[in-house]
């Protein structure tokens, strides 16, 4: 790590903000979701808005408006100026209009919030302590489908935000060869298997994942007059000896090898490698800490990575590249070509026996 100078004034600062940094983030989410930041904008034009003509367009006191606006201004999250009007700077901006910060926001808000509240229990336990949050599963996975509505439309968001972009992209890497036969391993809601489908007219695919994803991936394929080339399997792969079948041409596994521990993810890889012969080819796209461009990326996947600990397993994180190419090797592959920037922030690793 870099040596960094910092005066000792500057980092109280910042020891400061991280200090009250959750009191910041759900005054956000308030001038979010009460309009305020709407308002504000929508009155950029006019010179900005003041607290009194915030209160009676939106009907909410000045006292709650003071508080959420006060700490927003010491936080550059909005500015007023001699005549007491607020503006969006362009933190605030991008806090309410940006669609990343749009999905990661309700994420953490919605997912993970009260959830947090458990992880030093989770890091003591090894479990997912604040689970009990939403329900008494043993994974997320096992409960997604019965989520409140809210929840779960955060969490589908945030899941398809981040492989949205990168999708197209995949698609024409996988298709360059145009495969006949693809396992899809982990299929969710089953987007990335219509999406091949509509790439290419031959192609077949199959899904493995749990029974209550499975259900909705299918559901999803039939109404999009895909249920002829889309089919699935029912599969735990924290059960003692969980099996694929044999015949695939590519292997697909996307953003979900990272939901499970080391020694899950070198098991998962020896039954794929199981099914596999000379020709197939095995994908691993993943979002890895040490292939990002850019700082805030990285951080978001480390942040992120404290979901998984607190909520979703226990156990699991976002990985680095390197440790998925000793994991790789453990269950007896290996990488023959390596594909960055997939989508910005995605690699591709395509592996055979």
């Amino acid at each position: 790590m870099k040596n960094k100078t910092i005066k000792a004034i500057d980092a109280i600062q910042e020891a400061q903000k991280i200090a009250f940094s959750p009191f910041l983030f759900q005054s956000v989410v308030s001038l979010r979701k009460l309009g305020i930041f709407d308002l504000v904008f929508e009155k950029r034009n006019e010179g900005g808005v003041t607290i009194d003509e915030i209160s009676k367009e939106l009907s909410i006191s000045t006292y709650g408006l003071s508080v959420l606006l006060e700490i927003a201004e010491s936080s550059d999250v909005v500015d007023k100026d001699e005549n007491n009007k607020y503006e969006l700077t362009k933190i605030g901006y991008f806090l309410n209009y940006n669609e990343t910060a749009n999905v990661n926001i309700n994420f953490t808000n919605e997912v993970c919030y009260k959830g947090l509240f458990h992880l030093n229990d989770s890091i003591k336990n090894e479990k997912p302590e604040g689970l009990k949050e939403f329900g008494n599963w043993s994974t997320i996975y096992e409960g997604l489908a019965s989520l409140d509505p809210e929840i779960k439309k955060a969490w589908f968001e945030f899941d398809h935000h981040y492989s949205d972009y990168a999708f197209e992209e995949a698609l024409e890497i996988l298709f360059e060869k145009p495969p006949k036969i693809i396992y899809d391993i982990g299929g969710n809601t089953g987007k990335f298997a219509i999406s091949c489908c509509k790439k290419n007219k031959d192609v077949s695919i199959k899904i493995f994942d749990l029974p209550g994803q499975l259900k909705v991936a299918l559901t999803n394929a039939k109404s999009n007059g895909f249920e002829d080339r889309i089919s699935g399997s029912e599969i735990d792969w924290l059960s003692e000896n969980p099996q694929i079948t044999k015949g695939a041409d590519i292997i697909w596994l996307s953003q979900f090898l990272d939901c499970f521990s080391k020694d899950e993810i070198v098991k998962i890889l020896k039954v794929c490698a199981d099914s596999m012969d000379k020709n197939t080819e095995l994908y691993i796209m993943e979002t890895f800490t040490d292939r990002q461009r850019f700082d805030s990326a990285r951080f978001s996947l480390e942040a992120t990575s404290l979901y998984f600990t607190a909520i979703a397993n226990g156990n699991s994180k976002m990985y680095k590249a390197a440790e998925f190419e000793d994991l790789i090797e453990q269950a007896g592959l290996e990488v023959r070509k390596e594909i960055r920037q997939v989508g910005e922030n995605h690699t591709i690793l395509i592996c055979k026996k």
